[in-house]
């Protein structure tokens, strides 16, 4: 089996819903990265636009300016960097600035430069199921479908098929139910050939899967049980807070299965 592959998250936003403000100085972020690096992320992904509830508008100069001083200053650390942005600039100024990836929580449907990037920089991407409608007939064959005419759409620009992953979206345009039934058929989206990464971390879904009033970081092991639970149906990669845990869970119950399979 791959290994899976860890993305630290890494907001240098001061309003995330689970960190906000934390690692808003370029020294508190390059101190975070370095621990995520030594525990064992593979990707780390840099944030400077807070989607969480009520977050504030965010203007794409000021993005620029909170992301870029922070992957100049972290590239030489040894993860892949990714920018979380969905604006084609940020993502352009992030690439020349040391990202190696690109994560869209709206699979280049807000701004389709953004894939004209991947393309020009040759640099993998992550396409998030995201919409506007947040209706669906069956809610895993519904995000399928746009997730592949957002594949179709980066194809079209000159994205690679080998620089394509998928995220179903967890905790974005799905009641709970909904994010339940995406789980349980997690396979389904892993069949379409694309490497899949699970965004679960400190999610209301985590919160109401333990049902308990908790605090984000009272959400970690919660959050790697679903880890596990995704490496069962064959996804990639997960983006997590807490690197070690999932490291530590991810690596030991692969190479379970690897050797009971083997």
């Amino acid at each position: 089996m791959k290994r899976l592959q860890i993305m630290g998250i890494l907001n240098v936003t001061p309003d995330s819903f689970s960190d906000g403000g934390r690692y808003h100085s370029v020294e508190d972020a390059v101190e975070q990265a370095e621990q995520m690096a030594w525990e064992g992320a593979d990707i780390i992904d840099v944030g400077g636009y807070s989607t969480r509830p009520g977050h504030s508008e965010v203007s794409t100069e000021e993005e620029i300016s909170r992301v870029v001083p922070v992957i100049e200053a972290i590239r030489h650390i040894g993860p892949d960097i990714s920018v979380d942005t969905f604006r084609g600039a940020v993502a352009r100024r992030a690439v020349e600035a040391g990202a190696t990836m690109i994560n869209d929580q709206w699979r280049g449907t807000y701004d389709e430069t953004i894939l004209d990037v991947a393309r020009d920089y040759n640099v993998p991407i992550f396409l998030m199921h995201n919409n506007t409608h947040a209706t669906y007939n069956d809610v895993v064959v519904d995000m399928i479908e746009e997730l592949m005419a957002s594949v179709a759409l980066a194809e079209s620009h000159g994205v690679p098929r080998e620089n394509i992953w998928l995220d179903p979206g967890i905790g974005f345009v799905k009641s709970r139910s909904e994010e339940l039934a995406v789980m349980h058929r997690l396979e389904d989206l892993v069949a379409t050939g694309y490497p899949v990464l699970l965004a679960t971390s400190r999610k209301r879904m985590i919160r109401e899967l333990i049902d308990q009033e908790t605090t984000a970081t009272e959400r970690d092991e919660a959050t790697a049980a679903t880890t596990i639970y995704g490496i069962d149906k064959g996804i990639s990669g997960v983006r997590v807070h807490n690197v070690a845990l999932n490291r530590k869970l991810a690596d030991a119950y692969m190479k379970l299965k690897e050797d009971f399979d083997g």
